[in-house]
């Protein structure tokens, strides 16, 4: 068989996702059994792989599943938690006395507060939140869901406490294997991953600056009165300061701590820094801007839903105790990583799979303490007492949390192994590589040298598809580093601009859309959204892939493999 089909066969499965998805709006519920299903037909016919390790790669995808919905439970209970303890009504109280300038309220609520979200809840929550928060206090429902898109893309790549590094990268990379090489070559995996956690860091602090200007921009533009770029651009050196009291931050916490901390601590750092900033008027314009009266707003930005936090809970509540929890989460996620003795006590309760049916180096292994999952619900039973809340609300708050995970879990069930039967392929009868690297030599030789331009563009399809950051580095991850491998080049950096592609994707991932819309009552208009964020998601992954071409060709960016 030649080489381009095999290629072919390995790429059907996700050509099948985008069919299905996309061309027949599939839901990913109906559509992600089928390609689990014709995955394992490609790996069992074309690849000879033995049945065994298929299940192996499906149980080993089922546990890595479950890791990942501990930490979607936890993150999104915290959130519940603090909506029936009156949390978020007090911190949405305190956004609307910082400044009455819908642009400067754009940045600090969909921006930082966004950012500081997806770094601590990720999976699509901060548009989520920002949305109904927007709507609140006086936004259109799409100008506010077009809003919580744009956020989804320079914190997302560490979101969720660093998921999409530390179980993205981690899952999506062929660990044992490159970690021996790694070894031989005097490193270590650990090294390796951190310079891959850099150089994610580094690229988004350079393309993400600009985000808050171009969030403005849109609002001005498409929903102002005048409908014009010209009152966007009056706030700009506010918007840049915006962005640089994230990402400088941000940058030197991914450098400096790792995965987990960039978008929790940047957005706490930015949020104090700008919101002081904008209540003492420094470089905010002199002008107020606001939108025209509601009455005269067209019909499709209004959404059918209002939002009522304070019929949930009305009790008296001051902004830092509101803001506790979200604090408590990023000190305890600090300590824990940061202190050995700490991480290695929470480490210590674990339930781990090695060579899983018998099959060599297929192993998964669970940390529930460890993971951001504990330290998230460890932080809803301090809430539980520090709020003064009944038992009914928490009962509540768990509900609500379960019904978003089932819904949520039921595709991951089928993703994630798919994934593992893509990357575990490479053990087979037929004596061929992995379909991944399958796919990156086919690539390489058809493309060449430019390919890590093209790199941030096949990570965004990959969150467009799957609607998730997490689950593209997963599939994706071992396809770019294998395409690295072949023109002689960094994979740490082309991995780290699929790292930075696969979050602003998420701009576009219809999923967000639909799940940000519900939150205000928008269902059925995503393709309006849809055809406003496509345009700074352009501007992200090819942003991106000038900085990679730049990093590896002008600067000589390098890793321990490169010519291994």
């Amino acid at each position: 068989m030649s080489n381009g089909l095999l290629a072919l066969f390995a790429f059907t499965p996700i050509l099948l996702a985008a069919v299905m998805l996309i061309g027949l709006r599939w839901p990913a519920s109906r559509a992600m059994p089928l390609v689990y299903l014709f995955t394992a037909a490609i790996g069992l016919f074309v690849w000879d792989m033995s049945f065994n390790r298929i299940i192996a790669s499906t149980l080993q995808g089922l546990v890595i599943t479950l890791g990942l919905l501990w930490i979607i439970f936890g993150a999104i209970l915290l959130l519940n938690t603090l909506k029936h303890s009156g949390g978020i009504t007090a911190i949405r109280a305190g956004f609307t006395t910082i400044s009455p300038d819908r642009r400067i309220q754009a940045i600090i609520i969909a921006w930082l507060f966004g950012c500081f979200i997806e770094g601590a809840s990720g999976f699509g929550t901060p548009a989520a939140i920002a949305a109904p928060l927007l709507v609140a206090v006086g936004f259109p429902a799409m100008a506010a869901v077009l809003l919580g898109m744009l956020v989804q893309s320079t914190p997302v790549s560490f979101g969720a406490v660093g998921t999409p590094i530390v179980v993205g990268i981690n899952s999506g990379l062929d660990t044992a294997t490159i970690g021996a090489q790694l070894t031989a070559q005097g490193s270590s995996w650990s090294i390796f991953l951190q310079q891959i956690t850099s150089s994610v860091a580094i690229t988004h602090a350079i393309v993400g600056t600009v985000m808050p200007l171009v969030m403005v921009l849109m609002l001005t533009r498409f929903f102002g009165k005048e409908k014009s770029w010209k009152a966007g651009f009056e706030v700009l050196p506010f918007a840049i300061f915006a962005g640089l009291a994230f990402t400088l931050p941000y940058a030197a916490t991914g450098i400096f701590l790792g995965p987990e901390f960039p978008s929790l601590l940047g957005g706490l750092v930015g949020l104090a820094i700008v919101t002081t900033a904008a209540r003492f008027k420094f470089l905010t314009p002199k002008t107020t801007w606001d939108f025209a009266d509601a009455k005269e707003w067209p019909a499709e930005w209004l959404g059918t839903i209002e939002m009522k936090l304070d019929d949930i809970a009305a009790r008296p509540m001051s902004a830092f105790r509101a803001w506790l929890p979200y604090v408590l989460v990023g000190a305890l996620l600090v300590i824990s990583r940061v202190f050995p003795q700490v991480g290695a006590a929470l480490k210590s309760v674990s339930v781990a799979f090695a060579n899983i049916l018998g099959e060599a180096g297929i192993n998964a292994g669970i940390e529930p303490l460890y993971l951001p999952g504990g330290i998230l619900v460890a932080v809803v039973l301090i809430t539980f007492f520090l709020h003064g809340m009944r038992a009914a609300e928490l009962k509540a708050a768990v509900k609500e949390s379960s019904s978003v995970l089932l819904s949520a879990g039921f595709v991951l069930l089928f993703t994630v192994p798919m994934v593992r039967i893509l990357i575990n392929s490479g053990v087979n009868g037929a004596e061929l590589a992995s379909m991944p690297i399958v796919m990156a030599r086919y690539v390489a030789d058809s493309v060449g040298g430019i390919y890590p331009l093209l790199a941030p563009s096949v990570g965004a399809l990959g969150a467009f598809l799957a609607g998730s950051n997490t689950v593209s580095n997963m599939m994706f991850s071992q396809f770019q580093f294998g395409v690295a491998q072949s023109l002689g080049i960094s994979g740490a950096m082309v991995v780290a601009t699929q790292a930075v592609g696969a979050a602003a994707g998420n701009m576009v991932a219809i999923h967000n859309v639909v799940a940000a819309s519900a939150t205000v009552g928008l269902l059925g208009r995503e393709g309006s959204t849809l055809r406003k964020t496509v345009w700074p998601t352009l501007y992200y992954v090819l942003f991106t892939g000038a900085i990679g071409l730049i990093a590896i060709y002008v600067l000589g960016v390098t890793d321990p493999l490169v010519g291994v």
